[in-house]
C-alpha cells in the first residue's frame, strides 16, 4: 500500500484499475482513497487485529513540508506509497522497501491565484493509481497524469477558470479508461460539473453539468427518476429564477462510486447557490441530490435530491456505498449516503428509489422523509429569512456528516461512520454576485448540540436502522473512517490522536499522537516484507480547521463560514503540520 514490476502489474490488472470489496480477494494493496469502487475502505488484511492492536508502532515518517489541511489518503501499488499534498499538489513517490525513501516528485506548480478562490482550505483529497499511472487534480482546476514508475508527466488538461471561482479539491476515479473529476467553488458562485477525461490522451469525453437544460446535463430517453418531482423537461432551468442556474452551485466535489454490475457511476452534488435561500425560489434542479450515470457517455439514469430548495448548505456530496444488503428478507442491491441533513439514505441503486432514511443525529431542520414523495418534511419555523436569526438549526451547514468518508465491514454488516454534532444559528443577508468573489448571502454561528460533545466515531447497522455503538470526541471527528478483517476500526481526531478500536464493540484498543490535528483518510497494507501497515496523514486544516491553518482571527464567530465559533478552542489544542505516519506491529 514481493516487489512486482509496473509493467507486470498492469497486465494482470484490469484497465480501469482495481479494488477489494471484501476480504476474499485481498491483495494488501490500496489503489484508490476509497480502497475500491463501491467505495467501503474496507481491507481484508487480519495481521493486525483486536488481540495485537495495542501493539502498534511508528515504523517510518515523511513531512510534506506543507503546513495546510491535509484530507488526502495515501495510496500503495506495487511496494510504492503515492502522496499529494495540499497546494502546491506535490505528488511523492516513496518506497516501501526503503523505509519511505523518495523514489520522485513531480510539481505541478499551480497558480498561486488558487489559494485565493479556495472556498475552505487548500486541501487535496487523493490521488489514484489506473493503467500504471497516477491521476491527481491541482487547486488550480487541472487534471494531471504522470507515470507511476518514473513520474515523468503524460498529459496535463485543464478543467475550471479560478478566475471565475472554480477550483479542485477532490480526488479523481477512473473508470472504463475515463477519468472522472468535479469541481468546487459553490460558495464563488459557479456552475458545477462532473468531467470525464480519457485516460490516454487526456482530452475531455464528455461533461454532466449540474444545472440547466436536460442537453447540458446529459438527460436524455435513458432518464428515468424514481420520484415524480425529478420528471419533466429542462426543470434545471424551469426549478430556478431567470438564469441563477448559471451561478447556482450544485458542484462535484465529493466522492464517485461505481458498480460494474450495473454499469453505473453515482455521485453527489452540492449546495445551491447562494446560501440564502430566498433568492433562489424553486427546487433548484440539479443540485443537493444524487445522480446516477452511465460512465461511457456521462448520460443520467436517475437522480434523487436530498435536499429540495437547498436551505442550510446540505450538500449532497458525501460518499456513496454500493453495497448489497439483505432487507425485509431480500437481497437488495443498495446505495447508502450517510447524509448531511442529518440521514442514513438506503436507496435502490437500480432505480434511486428510498428505501429508509433514518436519523443518525439530532435533526431539528426537518421532520422525516417522506418516501411517498421521497421529500424531506421541512419544520416552517426553522426556514431562514432575510434579516431574521433563526436558532438552533440542527444539523448545522457541515451537516450530520460532511466530506469526512465512513467505512462499511462485510464482516459485521456496520458502517463506520466519523461525523459531527453541531447546531447553527442563520441569518440571510443581501448578497450579489461578483466573478470569482464570494456568493453566499448569510452569517452562520455553530456550536455544540446542546449537552453533547461537538464530534463522534459510530458503528451503524444500515439494515436495523440503528446505533449499535458510539465514542464522543470532544472536537468535530473530520478524518476518514478505515475498518479491516481484523475487526479494528481506525479514526482520527482534531487534537492529532490516531485511534485503533474493536470495530464490534467500540471499545479503544490504540492511540497515538501525531504532531498536528487528522482530517486525513486512514489506509492499510502489505508491504513486500509481508508485514501490515497503516497509514495516515496528520495536517489540520479544512473547514473545521481552517481557524489555525489559516490563521483567522477567533474574535469573529462567523468566521469560516461559521466554524470559528463551533471550534475557538482548536489553536490550545491542535497547531499546524504536514506529516505522514506509517505504523506497524
Amino acid at each position: 500500500m514481493a516487489r512486482l514490476g509496473l509493467a507486470l502489474l498492469c497486465l494482470l490488472l484490469p484497465r480501469q484499475g482495481f479494488g477489494q470489496p471484501s476480504s476474499t480477494n485481498e491483495d494488501g494493496q490500496w489503489p484508490m482513497p476509497a480502497k475500491n469502487f463501491e467505495n467501503t475502505r474496507f481491507s481484508g488484511l487480519a495481521q493486525i487485529n483486536t488481540s495485537n492492536a495495542a501493539n502498534l508502532k511508528v515504523a517510518w515518517t515523511f513531512s510534506t513540508g506543507v503546513a495546510k489541511g491535509h484530507e488526502a489518503a495515501p495510496i500503495v501499488v506495487s511496494n510504492v506509497m503515492y502522496v499529494i499534498t495540499p497546494y502546491p499538489n506535490s505528488l511523492y513517490a516513496l518506497d516501501l522497501g526503503q523505509s519511505g525513501t523518495t523514489k520522485w516528485k513531480y510539481d505541478s506548480k499551480p497558480a498561486a491565484a488558487a489559494q485565493g478562490v479556495a472556498c475552505c482550505d487548500v486541501v487535496n483529497r487523493g490521488c489514484m493509481y489506473a493503467n500504471g499511472k497516477i491521476y491527481f487534480n491541482t487547486l488550480d482546476c487541472y487534471t494531471v497524469c504522470v507515470n507511476a514508475q518514473d513520474g515523468k508527466e503524460v498529459w496535463k488538461t485543464k478543467l475550471g477558470e479560478i478566475n471565475h471561482g472554480e477550483t479542485i479539491t477532490m480526488a479523481p476515479l477512473v473508470v472504463k479508461n475515463k477519468v472522472l473529476v468535479g469541481n468546487s467553488g459553490g460558495e464563488m458562485g459557479v456552475r458545477g460539473w462532473l468531467t470525464a477525461i480519457d485516460a490516454d490522451s487526456g482530452k475531455i469525453a464528455w461533461r454532466a453539468y449540474s444545472t440547466g437544460p436536460d442537453t447540458e446535463v446529459l438527460i436524455g430517453p435513458s432518464f428515468k427518476p424514481f420520484y415524480e418531482s425529478d420528471r419533466g423537461k429542462d426543470l434545471g432551468v424551469h426549478s430556478w429564477p431567470p438564469n441563477q442556474w448559471q451561478i447556482g452551485g450544485g458542484t462535484v466535489w465529493g466522492w464517485v462510486s461505481y458498480d460494474p454490475s450495473l454499469n453505473l457511476i453515482f455521485y453527489g452534488t452540492a449546495n445551491a447557490g447562494p446560501w440564502n435561500p430566498e433568492v433562489r425560489p424553486g427546487d433548484n434542479k440539479w443540485t443537493c441530490g444524487i445522480f446516477a450515470r452511465r460512465p461511457d457517455d456521462g448520460s443520467a439514469i436517475w437522480f434523487y435530491q436530498t435536499s429540495p430548495h437547498d436551505l442550510y448548505d446540505h450538500d449532497s456530496i458525501n460518499e456513496c456505498l454500493v453495497l448489497d444488503l439483505s432487507i425485509d428478507g431480500k437481497s437488495r442491491k443498495v446505495l447508502v449516503q450517510v447524509g448531511r441533513t442529518g440521514y442514513v439514505y438506503v436507496l435502490a441503486r437500480e432505480t434511486g428509489e428510498v428505501i429508509s432514511a433514518t436519523p443518525f443525529v439530532r435533526v431539528t431542520s426537518s421532520k422525516g422523509v417522506d418516501l411517498k414523495s421521497g421529500r424531506l418534511i421541512p419544520v416552517e419555523e426553522k426556514k431562514p429569512q432575510h434579516g431574521k436569526v433563526v436558532r438552533d438549526i440542527a444539523p448545522a451547514a457541515p451537516g450530520g456528516k460532511d466530506w469526512q468518508p465512513c467505512a462499511y465491514s462485510p464482516r459485521t454488516g456496520w458502517i463506520y461512520i466519523p461525523h459531527q454534532s453541531l447546531t447553527m444559528d442563520f441569518e440571510s443577508t443581501e448578497v450579489n454576485y461578483i466573478a470569482g468573489t464570494p456568493y453566499v448571502g448569510a452569517n452562520v454561528k455553530m456550536y455544540a448540540n446542546p449537552g453533547d460533545k461537538r464530534g463522534e466515531f459510530c458503528a451503524w447497522d444500515p439494515v436495523a436502522k440503528t446505533n449499535k455503538w458510539q465514542i464522543k470526541e470532544d472536537f468535530p471527528v473530520w478524518s476518514g473512517a478505515l475498518v479491516t478483517g481484523g475487526d479494528v476500526a481506525f479514526y482520527g481526531t482534531l487534537e492529532g490522536w490516531f485511534k485503533a478500536v474493536d470495530a464490534r464493540t467500540g471499545k479503544q484498543l490504540w492511540q497515538f499522537k501525531t504532531g498536528s490535528g487528522i482530517i486525513g483518510q486512514p489506509i492499510t497494507f502489505r508491504a513486500a516484507d509481508g508485514k501490515q501497515y497503516v497509514a495516515i496523514l496528520s495536517g489540520v486544516g479544512g473547514w473545521v480547521g481552517a481557524l489555525v491553518s489559516g490563521d483567522l482571527d477567533k474574535r469573529d464567530p462567523t468566521a469560516a463560514l461559521g466554524f470559528v465559533n463551533a471550534v475557538s478552542d482548536l489553536p490550545q489544542h491542535s497547531s499546524k503540520g504536514g506529516m505522514l505516519y506509517v505504523f506497524s506491529l
